[in-house]
């Protein structure tokens, strides 16, 4: 038996929990059971009851897409985002709430949202404009459309609760696609959505920085800190999976026709034959790679009844619808059309399936 590597549990990516508790709280409200749904997650009922627990992040981003087609609700996260007493964010929000000043809580919030979620960093930046960008480490950003708009919704309730201010974003930016800012957004939000970005990004004008904490406590404040750093130095570093940092980076240039090799690997800081080895070292090649992200994303985008089929081509990087359609029956042996209309809306599952027709056993 082939020795087990130290730290490689440790190192996946995981989170307080604190959203998967929320919507197994909605799903038990409906009398949905739980553990059929859970198990599909690679969750227990048990983990979800223990509120100290922590989960893995990719675990947490099946529950919502598996309670999403459940209850078909193609906007869970923004609807589970819009109403939750933001002091159930436990520590992390006590230390921002404290701070004097937005700019002292947004930076604060970049050092330690690692606490709560690991698979989520935020980086923060105030110079011309007040900007926050959320990338994700060690896990898979194309399968998430509701844990980034929890968190997206979540940063601006923050913003407004501790200022005691409606503030209006001035840009918002997300990977993921969707047709048109919903309603329901840009009532809450104040402004339009830009879907299908390079990246991750929420935007205020650079005025709010300054703007004063309501409950700010200096001295709770310092006290708060100490446990924040405390935690963090327990938290092990950031351990990336190279294949989901190929995806993430590959993922927003599919429809731009640059995501080949080479500019994948330039994205990443190293050369193209650097790539290729590393990958090779993992037991993956570059096409393999790109062909499962392809037939992953087509999945999640058939699900979606108002993108067109010839639009899905286009995200993907066909040029051609008809060659989108020989690749998606090559996958499945249906057509896009004939997938559409064989599954519900909140229930295209073509990336799980298709996952399973590509990869071939690899003994280990």
């Amino acid at each position: 038996m082939p020795a087990t590597k130290p730290g490689r549990i440790d190192s996946i990516p995981s989170a307080s929990g604190g959203i998967a508790r929320m919507v197994c709280a909605e799903l038990r409200e409906r009398g949905i059971p739980l553990a059929p749904l859970l198990s599909k997650a690679g969750l227990s009922v048990e983990q979800i009851d223990d509120r100290a627990a922590r989960v893995e992040v990719q675990s947490q981003i099946k529950i919502l897409k598996l309670a999403a087609d459940v209850l078909q609700d193609g906007l869970l996260g923004f609807h589970l985002s819009r109403e939750y007493d933001l002091r159930e964010i436990g520590l992390f929000y006590y230390v921002l709430a404290s701070s004097e000043v937005l700019n002292d809580a947004l930076q604060k919030a970049a050092r330690y949202s690692r606490i709560t979620n690991e698979g989520v960093s935020l980086t923060y930046r105030a110079n011309k404009e007040v900007a926050i960008s959320l990338d994700y480490v060690g896990v898979e950003r194309r399968s998430d459309y509701h844990q980034i708009e929890f968190w997206l919704v979540s940063l601006v309730r923050l913003c407004r609760q501790l200022t005691n201010r409606r503030l209006i974003p001035s840009k918002i930016r997300l990977v993921h696609h969707r047709k048109n800012t919903p309603a329901e957004f840009r009532s809450l939000l104040g402004c339009e959505i830009e879907f299908g970005a390079g990246a991750d990004e929420l935007v205020f004008p650079s005025a709010i920085a300054q703007l004063p904490i309501v409950s700010a406590d200096s001295h709770l404040n310092q006290l708060l800190m100490q446990y924040c750093e405390d935690a963090l130095a327990h938290r092990l570093p950031a351990r990336t999976s190279l294949r989901a940092s190929v995806e993430n980076v590959m993922a927003p240039l599919l429809p731009h026709g640059t995501a080949n090799a080479v500019e994948i690997a330039r994205h990443l800081g190293m050369s193209h034959r650097t790539l290729a080895r590393k990958l090779s070292a993992e037991g993956l090649t570059f096409s393999d790679i790109a062909e499962e992200l392809r037939s992953d994303l087509a999945g999640h985008y058939l699900g979606d009844t108002d993108l067109p089929i010839s639009q899905i081509a286009w995200l993907l990087g066909y040029r051609e619808v008809s060659a989108f359609t020989h690749a998606f029956k090559r996958w499945t042996g249906l057509t896009p059309r004939q997938s559409r209309a064989q599954h519900p809306p909140a229930a295209v599952g073509g990336a799980s399936k298709i996952r399973q027709r590509l990869r071939k056993p690899s003994g280990r």
